[in-house]
């Protein structure tokens, strides 16, 4: 049995590829015998393996100034069929909702997942928000301190299909993000992982395999030691510039320099991606996936960049470092599927994609890019609405954008009243671009035409769901960033009904596959439809709202 050997030492040490950057796993593969490397041959026809890997927050955009600069994993997927005018084509872009539609091929409203938490005031707990990806009926649990849970995912995902057509299909999901495994991975699932920001963990029960142990140990050692600035690689100092952001904060010539035992810091570097991958790839070796009588589907959730995002934006050094270390670290898990004979597809894409900091974008001709003003807030507004109407109690419930809910005590022509008052207000207010009723989204048509001609009407519908969407739905203007300030915690985010929120890149590769790209709009819910095609999986008509791609670029077809 192969297996790479992966320490805290072997997650820092330095790439042959990129000599100058460190924090990249460095795979290695030994014969049980001599020591010499084995390559098996992998069988011909439909893939036994299907590997489906979203790249968190990964964008069209951040895909288009960097696939130049890869050499690794990234330059092998872009061989095959390049889709880079992919959709999450909804409003809600947000981590939950996209790796929702990846593999289910179900938009978020209809899979039941509309944003990472929404607001419920019918449940019986203090804490109203829930969270995506919990049980909130669990006595104790809220929307930080909650039970993993598949419990809101109304739809099944390709590997349920897979393993319902043949039990002996295997599904395995491992990700940075506990919200990513579940949506990839589904209810039903032979291994599911996730970092729960101090291990490895999965539902209470379930074992851990000896590769879940490994890496865990491998984590503990590398959050504990901490790291040094690292050694750029030459492409990424042309974008290393500091942007200031107050309080003397700054990002955008950060090298990943942490302290020991930060383990929150250590998710925001391109040794948390490492691990994850890692992880994936001892999964895949240990459990001899793709060897059985069945395909298996191995899902892979890759979420350092949105935490590198997050941290310190789109447009730095930092995310320049990610995705160079990231490509590296891709390109170690394909060898390894290959040295072990595997016959193996891959797709790659994002569960959304994302907007730099505002101060840099107005150095980057971006003249209109802003932070929001904290009179958007529904806390603001409900107050203004609360004083006008003479009310007792907070009337608007919301997370600053998308969503608001109207609270459940104002019936009748009181809650009216309120609605009408909120909606104004929001339409008067000069960061808002957009606002639409419940009673507007749910008559809305269901959008069927490229997603790039989508009204911003047709987005939101795309994401509502008439049990849990709001009393209204808000879109801020472009380039307006939800968060009031860059000093307190995160400087960047997505979430927005924008295209540079909705564009990412969709790479589907075969070794039989021949290269071609199609510059045209798809979507990520044509992945699961895709790839059922690819390995023959029967699936009964109006599954799916997503449509099989053709990948075959001749006259024949893989979607017959």
């Amino acid at each position: 049995m192969l297996r790479a050997a992966v320490s805290a030492t072997a997650l820092l040490m330095l790439s042959a590829a990129i000599p100058s950057f460190a924090q990249t796993t460095v795979y290695t593969s030994a014969s049980p015998t001599n020591g010499a490397t084995l390559v098996a041959p992998a069988e011909s026809g439909p893939p036994k393996l299907i590997v489906a890997i979203s790249v968190d927050q990964f964008s069209a955009d951040l895909f288009s100034e960097y696939r130049g600069e890869f050499t690794g994993g990234l330059k092998r997927l872009q061989r095959g069929a390049v889709f880079p005018s992919g959709y999450q084509s909804q409003s809600a872009t947000e981590t939950c909702p996209g790796h929702a539609t990846i593999l289910t091929g179900v938009r978020p409203g209809r899979a039941g997942i509309i944003a990472n938490d929404w607001i419920d005031l019918s449940v019986q707990r203090d804490d109203k928000t829930v969270y995506c990806a919990e049980d909130e009926s669990i006595a104790g649990s809220t929307s930080s301190k909650y039970t993993v849970s598949d419990k809101h995912l109304k739809v099944p995902t390709l590997g349920e299909r897979m393993k319902a057509a043949n039990p002996a299909s295997r599904v395995v999901s491992v990700a940075g993000k506990d919200r990513a495994a579940v949506m990839m991975g589904g209810r039903k699932v032979d291994e599911l992982w996730w970092w729960s920001g101090k291990a490895f963990e999965s539902y209470a029960g379930r074992t851990a395999p000896a590769a879940v142990t490994r890496a865990n140990t491998a984590a503990s050692e590398e959050v504990k030691a901490g790291s040094s600035a690292i050694a750029l690689p030459d492409f990424c100092k042309s974008h290393t510039r500091a942007i200031a952001l107050g309080d003397g904060k700054s990002v955008g010539d950060g090298r990943f320099e942490r302290k020991g035992g930060d383990a929150r810091g250590w998710r925001a570097t391109p040794a948390f991606d490492a691990a994850v991958i890692t992880l994936a790839g001892d999964m895949a070796m240990d459990m001899q996936l793709g060897k059985g009588a069945a395909t298996d589907i191995l899902s892979v959730g890759a979420s350092a960049t949105d935490y590198i995002g997050h941290t310190y934006g789109t447009s730095g050094s930092e995310m320049c470092g990610q995705l160079l270390a990231l490509d590296k670290n891709l390109e170690g898990l394909f060898a390894r599927l290959d040295t072990a004979g595997v016959n193996y597809a891959v797709v790659l894409t994002a569960d959304h994609g994302g907007h730099d900091l505002p101060e840099r974008l107005r150095e980057l001709a971006v003249p209109d890019a802003q932070r929001i003003l904290a009179t958007a807030a529904p806390e603001a507004v409900g107050a203004e609405i609360a004083k006008k109407l003479k009310l007792k109690v907070q009337p608007l419930n919301g997370g600053g954008i998308g969503d608001v809910w109207i609270d459940l005590s104002l019936k009748g022509a009181k809650k009216a009243k309120v609605l009408k008052a909120a909606v104004d207000a929001y339409r008067a207010h000069p960061m808002v671009a957009h606002v639409f009723t419940k009673a507007q989204v749910a008559a809305a048509s269901v959008p069927n035409a490229p997603p790039e001609t989508w009204s911003i009407l047709e987005r939101v519908r795309a994401s509502f769901n008439p049990e849990k969407s709001g009393d209204f739905f808000v879109a801020l203007k472009p380039h307006i960033t939800p968060i009031p300030d860059g000093t307190k915690g995160y400087v960047a985010t997505h979430g927005s009904v924008w295209d540079y929120d909705r564009r990412v890149p969709i790479l589907f590769w075969h070794k039989d596959m021949a290269r071609f790209e199609q510059p045209l709009s798809v979507e990520t819910v044509d992945i699961a439809p895709t790839l059922a095609a690819l390995i023959n999986l029967p699936v009964a008509a109006g599954e799916f709202d997503g449509r099989c791609l053709d990948l075959e670029a001749g006259a024949g077809s893989t979607c017959d």
